[in-house]
């Protein structure tokens, strides 16, 4: 068992006192951009219906890019998951399309899609973002329920034990912020922003 090796002359801990070897903050990294990524690109699209889902006509499969799909334009974001996406054997399928569309979860949806996105990509708020991402994860991995290729695993649980993981390794120190957002004084005085 090795232990960690915190350096006396660091007020905080860092990334590389948990992870040793520069290859492996190099991947959780890479891991942790594109995760980041992933979370604004989906903003964008409900946000602008660019034609990556949203905005694609599901019969005739025509692509209506900034149309009324679009959140700017009055479409929701929440609607078209939570009323059709949700199979109707799920035991909490009446919940989840109860919410659907609805004003306050629109714009929870697509608050926690940017500040999870933000947060990822720059590699601040590492802890918050795991936390709000694994909520959202959970929900999605609870509707997506009876899942069709595996009794109770898929890629929203996946990404949810990715998100945790990344927030325990302080993975937003390699190529983001971390390490100068860890040292402001807002996150020494209120560590779970970290």
């Amino acid at each position: 068992m090795t232990a960690v090796q915190h350096d006396p002359q660091l007020a905080v801990m860092v990334e590389q006192d948990i992870v040793t070897h520069v290859n492996a903050r190099r991947g959780l990294a890479a891991l942790r951009i594109g995760f980041g990524l992933t979370f604004l690109w989906a903003f964008a699209d409900k946000l602008l219906a660019l034609g990556f889902h949203t905005g694609v006509n599901d019969q005739t499969g025509a692509v209506d890019r900034f149309g009324d799909a679009a959140w700017i334009h009055g479409g929701s974001p929440t609607f078209g998951f939570l009323s059709f996406g949700v199979p109707a054997d799920n035991p909490m399928h009446d919940f989840f399309t109860s919410m659907a569309g609805d004003t306050w979860a629109d714009w929870m949806f697509m608050l926690g899609l940017a500040g999870i996105g933000v947060a990822l990509t720059l590699g601040i708020g590492m802890r918050l973002a795991a936390v709000t991402g694994s909520v959202l994860y959970g929900l999605m991995w609870l509707a997506s329920m009876p899942l069709d290729n595996h009794p109770f695993i898929d890629d929203h649980l996946i990404g949810l034990v990715a998100l945790t993981v990344l927030a325990l390794t302080l993975a937003g120190d390699t190529w983001g912020f971390g390490k100068a957002w860890a040292k402001t004084a807002i996150v020494t005085r209120i560590p779970v922003l970290r």
